[in-house]
């Protein structure tokens, strides 16, 4: 009987209850590999303190907000779960024998950890692991520090030398995915009225990053652009006249990818702009960054702003046809070379 084969897939994480916002926030902006504060690493230590200090009451009420914690950890488990029946059922009746798939998360900064993850495998008997990363971006501060973290959680497992990894750290221009997020541009564009839909503005909004990353020749911002002009290429003569892309999320004193979504938004209600789509990109899942920040704080942004009708494209989360975009990038890698090593 053949070993299963791992599925790992990675991803920052977030807090489950309201008493996991601190230890979050915490590991988040302690972490060089995400945001690297002035100071050096003792810098880093006494600024993250005062930003987690700041922040921590604010933060628990937009976490209130969206029903007291992210549900990140829920959609992540919903889709390896999902992928993994997928490719069950796409092998169910091979000859030669047939592989079996185990599903595993490793987050960052809340359970469960790249150790856990690990030993669980171990455990399990997996020799073989595909690695997917959920930031379908790749960033040395995301994907690139995922890696690293499952690397490191190697050498402190004692595991190092026990699997066979093939990763999957990048696919902003896979044909399902860019297909997938058109198909949400369009739906929402549908609830306009058919007479007004030339007026709409289609704003795609990604998760920004310090400028250090990109000035460090980061390829983050790029693989961005190429996610929104490959939807644009789907959307063909449906897509919106006017069209821009913004960045949100920005924490800290440090500089980070402009222009700001929220800054984005006031403009255009200045301009006259009163029909505005918000498109999240670089998010595969609803957590803080969509429920909170575009659906309460930027609709008030926009609202304030002389903007009439804000709306945003719904998120992939457990789609099932996003579980098979998923399924099949999984499927693709299978026959490439395994590696010692996840990166």
């Amino acid at each position: 009987m053949t070993s299963p084969t791992g599925i790992l897939v990675l991803n920052l994480g977030g807090p489950r209850t309201l008493d996991d916002i601190r230890p979050f926030l915490g590991k988040l902006f302690a972490d060089r590999e995400i945001i690297r504060l002035p100071g050096g690493a003792v810098g880093q230590w006494l600024i993250s303190r005062m930003i987690l200090l700041g922040r921590l009451p604010s933060v628990k009420r937009n976490y209130a907000s969206i029903g007291g914690g992210s549900p990140i950890h829920r959609f992540t488990t919903a889709q390896v779960n999902g992928l993994v029946e997928r490719l069950a059922a796409a092998r169910n009746g091979q000859e030669n024998g047939v592989t079996t798939f185990t599903p595993y998360i490793a987050f960052r900064y809340t359970e469960p950890f790249a150790d856990e993850a690990l030993q669980a495998m171990h455990r399990d008997g997996v020799r073989d692991v595909v690695v997917l990363t959920l930031y379908p971006q790749y960033s040395t501060a995301t994907t690139g520090s995922s890696l690293r973290d499952l690397t490191r959680a190697l050498a402190r497992t004692g595991l190092a030398g026990k699997f066979r990894f093939k990763t999957l750290d990048r696919w902003h221009e896979d044909r399902g995915y860019l297909d997938i997020m058109a198909s949400r541009v369009q739906e929402a564009l549908q609830s306009w009225p058919a007479d007004r839909r030339s007026d709409v503005t289609l704003v795609f909004s990604a998760h920004s990053l310090p400028m250090s990353f990109l000035e460090a020749g980061d390829p983050y911002h790029d693989h961005v652009q190429q996610t929104v002009h490959g939807i644009l290429q789907r959307l063909g003569d449906h897509a919106p006249l006017r069209h821009q892309l913004a960045f949100q999320s920005q924490t800290g004193p440090v500089r980070w990818l402009e222009p700001r979504t929220d800054t984005v938004l006031e403009e255009l209600g200045r301009s006259g702009i009163r029909d505005v789509l918000l498109a999240p990109v670089s998010f595969v899942s609803d957590h803080i960054e969509t429920l909170y920040e575009v659906d309460q704080l930027f609709a008030d942004v926009a609202r304030d702003a002389g903007i009439t009708t804000f709306r945003r494209t719904q998120s992939l989360n457990d789609d099932p046809k996003f579980l098979d975009v998923l399924a099949k990038l999984v499927e693709l890698s299978l026959d490439g070379p395994w590696s010692e090593t996840p990166v």
